[in-house]
């Protein structure tokens, strides 16, 4: 533990600097392992407050922690925490939402792009030096004119995403647990009602056993083969053999990820399939976001040690 005053804080080693460096001096900070906890010793234990981590906490590690209040997450997602079990211990537990919503709605709409026009491959066909031996570059197959999404997940991300595919003149529709009264957009009360009456079709849900492979063969046959299926929610709510035999054998044209199932290990099969567009999980990895992902999680902390109310609680 260091020597810092303050309350006692658990922050895990991947934490991004900033938090640390926000963090430190105000509290009495243990670097650790999340299987460290086990090993501390009783009076240690009872001390810790507060977690900083990066969207999961084990259930039997919370209930090693008799004092804890706050569970602080580093980004959006959440599903490795159970809140059930936090709120029924009186413990908050905080996001960092609405600082990364811009980010990831852009990145969505740039995987898009780039599944249907192939940006990344014509680059590098340019690179290669063809384009000075006089070839043409081939036309592309798909277009982003004529097109109509579905957005699986109409959160703050997915209204974001939504208002960008207006921008483009494009009839948006979704599908989220129950309708949104907010907007305007057609509601489809299934998922596969959504995938038939598309032909994109872009996931921004949480991952969590109710989504857990929720977007598999029949989602992809129902999209068709004009379909493009983009990710930025979570790997888990899709079925990625299906996703797979629906690439290779055009049940559906493309696909632009974000996320993975098991990343950082992506399946090789997948990544042999050339119309697939694959990104290592940085919809929202820049500088400005990070940072004020880091300021978020630090204001957290501290309003609720100060003030004992959080500024972005998940409930």
């Amino acid at each position: 533990m260091s020597t810092d005053a303050g309350p006692a804080v658990i922050i895990l080693p991947a934490l991004n600097a900033a938090v640390k460096a926000g963090l430190a001096g105000r509290c009495r900070l243990m670097e650790l392992e999340a299987a460290d906890i086990r090993n501390l010793p009783t009076g240690v234990v009872e001390a810790v407050r507060a977690v900083v981590c990066v969207g999961s906490f084990d259930r039997a590690d919370m209930d090693r922690l008799p004092n804890l209040e706050l569970i602080a997450s580093f980004g959006v997602g959440y599903d490795g925490i159970d809140i059930r079990h936090a709120t029924a211990r009186g413990i908050v537990v905080t996001n960092t939402p609405d600082v990364v919503t811009e980010e990831v709605a852009d990145a969505a709409i740039g995987l898009l792009i780039n599944c249907v026009r192939g940006f990344t491959k014509a680059e590098t066909w340019l690179r290669a030096g063809h384009w000075e031996q006089e070839k043409s570059y081939p036309l592309s197959t798909l277009t982003l004119r004529g097109r109509s999404v579905g957005i699986f997940g109409l959160g703050r991300i997915g209204k974001a995403i939504a208002r960008r595919v207006e921008a483009f003149g494009l009839p948006v529709a979704y599908h989220n647990r129950r309708a949104v009264d907010d907007v305007s957009y057609r509601y489809c009360p299934s998922l596969i009602e959504l995938a038939r009456s598309v032909d994109t079709l872009i996931a921004v849900v949480p991952g969590g056993a109710s989504t857990d492979g929720v977007i598999g063969a029949e989602v992809f046959k129902a999209l068709g083969d004009r379909g493009v299926f983009i990710n930025v929610g979570r790997g888990t709510t899709v079925d990625e053999e299906a996703l797979i035999a629906a690439l290779g054998g055009g049940t559906i044209a493309a696909a632009g990820l974000d996320v993975f199932a098991r990343e950082p290990v992506v399946s090789p099969a997948l990544l042999a399939l050339a119309n697939v567009t694959v990104l290592p999980h940085i919809a929202a990895a820049t500088v400005d976001t990070r940072a004020a992902v880091s300021q978020l999680v630090v204001d957290n902390v501290m309003q609720w040690f100060e003030e004992r109310c959080a500024l972005s609680p998940v409930v």
